[in-house]
């Protein structure tokens, strides 16, 4: 485009209509001529968007961006030909069409906030806006990413892979603002006045606890207070773990991938030894009857964490953690269990204590942070702890917008992004009445 910020210097203009006293007296049109510096300045508004909308918007397919710069430099013969191969007549249209094209440009586009930049945060952002809108992702976390960033250690994905990704966004148009803490930063009440739409995609960051004695011992940690300090080493930020395995014996509680995570973290630091506890019986080596195909077998599985060492152990529930004079953990207590009628029953016989001096809770997470930002939006909350929404994606909240775990629980990645994409489709639609977006997925309550 010949002036990139055009739109920036000069308001929408169009010819002035004759006065209506003179132009009832004949039959000319309405419009006085439009001076050709007023022509030019108007083209010059055009702006290199980098997806022109506009071509969709005429049922003609107009090359309206090549058009417009041709104008704005004077070259009218280039500009008629340009016109003259999607258009027989645009002398006519010129006068007689409503303008699809101008309601399709993205200075007509709409202000939408994505708050969590999770995988549903950045898929919800960039379809939305590769749609043609202006949007936002907020992040309150000092770098993009949400637990892609800093819950998945470097040994499972380089963060080098998201931050190219998130350099194609910005280039793409996508403004990102990490370290703002919605609801605090910026409260609920100012985003619903600054925007036009807002998705929550803020993930299940409510990580389930252990209440139980000793919990309050000094190193006895969530995982999701161990992981983020590893990360933080590997991008610069710090010299050392402040929360570290070094030496230590280690016990992690939950045997699902964050556990798996805070193994592979603690072999690399050095740990002495790890044991990781999972009060399920071992699964079985074949796809049992309970998850046939096609369906995802629950099957005993063996990650790379895994095969670097520590020692996994089934069936077993932690009874306390045992702390010194100084209030550091010590050791835990714990027996075996077994499931009868669907419950828990304690193996008579069975309790043992095991020295440690870090014991990382992996055990998931129970849904959203309420505190803040929801309250402030008084959105519903599910009885299972998640935000609730109905089959547009929509929330209870006049334009607020739910994807991800965030509204259906913790899950997959696979999931949260599919999620954010049908989310991005309903949002879109509840903006201009129609989307082209995809939308892989049905909106589900849980």
């Amino acid at each position: 485009m010949g002036d990139i910020t055009g739109f920036l210097k000069h308001t929408r203009e169009t010819p002035t209509r004759r006065p209506v006293p003179v132009r009832l007296r004949d039959w000319k049109e309405v419009y006085e001529p439009f001076p050709e510096p007023h022509l030019r300045s108007q083209a010059s508004r055009c702006m290199d968007c980098g997806i022109p909308f506009c071509n969709n918007g005429c049922p003609l397919g107009n090359l309206i961006p090549d058009w417009n710069d041709l104008v704005y430099r004077g070259n009218w013969q280039d500009a008629i030909e340009r016109l003259h191969a999607t258009n027989n007549f645009p002398e006519f249209t010129g006068r007689l069409c409503p303008a699809p094209c101008e309601a399709a440009c993205v200075l007509g586009s709409k202000k939408v906030a994505v708050v969590g930049s999770g995988p549903a945060g950045l898929a919800a952002a960039q379809q939305l806006t590769r749609a043609g809108h202006d949007v936002v992702l907020f992040e309150r976390a000092d770098r993009i990413g949400g637990l892609l960033r800093y819950g998945i250690p470097e040994f499972k994905m380089e963060k080098r892979f998201l931050d190219r990704r998130l350099e194609q966004m910005v280039a793409e148009g996508t403004e990102l603002r990490p370290s703002t803490n919605v609801g605090v930063d910026i409260t609920a009440e100012q985003l619903r006045a600054d925007f036009d739409a807002i998705v929550l995609a803020g993930g299940a960051t409510a990580a389930r606890d252990l209440p139980i004695a000793g919990r309050e011992l000094t190193g006895v940690y969530q995982a999701m207070e161990y992981l983020p300090i590893a990360n933080h080493v590997q991008e610069g930020d710090l010299p050392e773990p402040t929360i570290s395995a070094a030496g230590k014996r280690v016990v992690i509680i939950g045997g699902g991938d964050t556990g798996a995570d805070c193994l592979g973290t603690a072999h690399r630091q050095g740990a002495a030894s790890v044991h990781q506890f999972e009060i399920l019986p071992r699964p079985p080596d074949e796809r049992p009857a309970s998850t046939p195909w096609p369906t995802w077998p629950l099957i005993f599985r063996t990650s790379s964490a895994h095969e670097e060492g520590g020692e996994r152990v089934f069936s077993v529930n932690t009874e306390c953690f045992l702390g010194d004079e100084q209030g550091n953990l010590r050791a835990l207590r714990a027996h075996e269990v077994t499931m009868v009628d669907g419950k828990f029953e304690k193996v008579e016989g069975s309790d043992f204590e095991l020295d440690c001096e870090l014991v990382l809770l992996a055990m998931g997470f129970v849904g959203p942070e309420r505190p803040g930002f929801l309250e402030q939006l008084g959105v519903d909350i599910t009885p299972r702890g998640n935000v609730a929404r109905d089959g547009t994606w929509a929330s209870n909240v006049e334009g607020v917008f739910v994807a991800g775990d965030i509204g259906r629980g913790q899950s997959l990645i696979v999931w949260a992004i599919a999620e954010g994409r049908s989310c991005a489709a309903a949002v879109d639609r509840w903006l201009v009445g129609q989307s082209d977006l995809p939308a892989p997925l049905v909106a589900t309550s849980s």
